[in-house]
């Protein structure tokens, strides 16, 4: 078990902080408003998914900037401005999210007023990111996403047909109707998240800079090998599969235990709770610690997502393997981003509702941040010879057209209810 994940790098820890308490409230209303009929799009996304972070990883890897920083370098001053600010607009949100989700699952647990809880874990996500180094930290990282297998235990716990449970997996239930529609777009908004982009693109650098391989972040161009890439490939299909195994055993959970209600759940806490008269103690505790878990793991991907923008958008020095004396603006924005976060727990929205809308805003700010995605990965002036691959367009290319379709009829169904 330690040999593989000494193996395992930024790829894996990406997929598995997919699955964060945003993500988790996201599969568990799928569960309980549709049953298994949104099942397919696990497997429909699993593909795309792999492709579009293979792409960030192959950037990062190539070019030893991340995404902010290449687009800096290469392309206008306002794309830039428009990616950061879409992306750090969407993670303070789901920070803010995911801090309430995890206050919410420890006091199902734990009898302390939320809003305690919610400064004592907002402190000690801070302090990983800030205070820890970075090797130490990504190790951290990479057994915390064992937090996502109490989803695999809970799910087998549940009785199941099993039988109907593949088919729904297998063969697509397309239904007609604003509720389906709306949480289709919060599914693949969740599952293929804009500050997963810049995360594993910018997790890739500071591996180099680990390594040898650059003097630091943004710090020349790295000399990679073919294997370098093969390995990347393999981390990052390793971490979809991964990410989407616990995306189908939740959906499964909450569809076998409470989809006949069509209740909407709105939080993952209040799935945890809601499956305890009907699955056991024991399925409720599962389920509970990991939202915790996975929120430990997501939180400071999301705030370090942010920082690596906005300073490579800036030109400062960045990455968590600097000290924050030798990068304030960096680690000042990780604060900045974790403490709005806080506060906007405290709006009238609440952190409840604020879940499904993190991931309804990540599914229509996609689309354009993917297409500049594919405009740097077809780059031969930045790509060099490791451009994309014409099945790395293909899917590339289908998934940007889903997805703002489905946020264009979306928007179209609001206006014209």
């Amino acid at each position: 078990m330690r040999r593989f994940f000494r193996a395992l790098g930024p790829g894996f820890i990406t997929g598995a902080a997919d699955d964060d308490p945003s993500g988790i409230a996201t599969y568990s209303q799928t569960g309980a408003l549709f049953g298994t009929s949104q099942l397919w799009v696990v497997l429909f996304s699993y593909p795309f998914m792999t492709a579009v972070q293979e792409m960030c990883g192959r950037i990062g890897l190539v070019t030893g900037k991340g995404l902010a920083g290449v687009i800096r370098t290469y392309y206008s001053r306002r794309l830039l401005a428009f990616a950061v600010l879409l992306l750090v607009i969407a993670n303070t949100i789901n920070i803010g999210a995911d801090l309430g989700a995890m206050a919410a699952s420890i006091n199902l647990l734990i009898p302390v007023p939320f809003v305690i809880t919610l400064v004592v874990i907002t402190l000690f996500t801070l302090g990983l990111q800030v205070w820890v180094p970075y090797p130490h930290y990504a190790r951290f990282l990479k057994w915390l996403t064992l937090s996502l297998l109490a989803y695999v235990v809970t799910a087998l716990i549940v009785t199941h047909d099993w039988v109907p449970v593949l088919h729904a997996a297998l063969v697509p239930h397309v239904f007609s109707g604003k509720a389906y529609l709306f949480n289709l777009a919060a599914f693949l908004g969740t599952t293929i998240s804009p500050y997963l982009f810049f995360w594993q693109a910018d997790e890739e650098v500071e591996e180099e800079v680990m390594r040898g391989q650059l003097r630091g972040m943004g710090k020349g161009v790295p000399k990679i090998k073919s294997d370098d890439v093969l390995n990347m490939r393999i981390d990052t299909a390793l971490g979809m599969l991964f990410s989407n195994l616990i995306t189908f055993f939740i959906i499964v959970s909450v569809a076998s235990t409470l989809g006949s209600t069509g209740a909407p759940l709105v939080t993952a806490a209040a799935a945890a709770s809601a499956l305890r008269p009907v699955a056991g103690n024991f399925a409720f505790l599962l389920f509970a610690l990991g939202i915790v878990g996975t929120g430990l793991l997501a939180v400071p991907v999301l705030a370090g997502s942010a920082g690596y923008a906005v300073a490579e958008a800036l030109n400062w020095r960045e990455g968590l393997g600097a000290r924050p004396s030798q990068a304030r603006g960096f680690y000042g924005i990780i604060a900045l981003a974790t403490v709005v976060g806080l506060f906007v727990n405290l709006s009238p929205a609440g952190p409840m509702l604020m879940l499904y809308w993190a991931a309804m805003l990540n599914g229509v700010l996609a689309p354009p941040l993917l297409l500049i995605l594919l405009f740097i990965a077809n780059n031969k002036k930045i790509m060099g010879a490791r451009t994309n691959s014409w099945l790395s367009n293909v899917f590339g290319v289908v998934i940007t057209l889903v997805m703002g379709g489905i946020a264009l009829l979306l928007l179209w169904q609001t206006l014209n209810p």
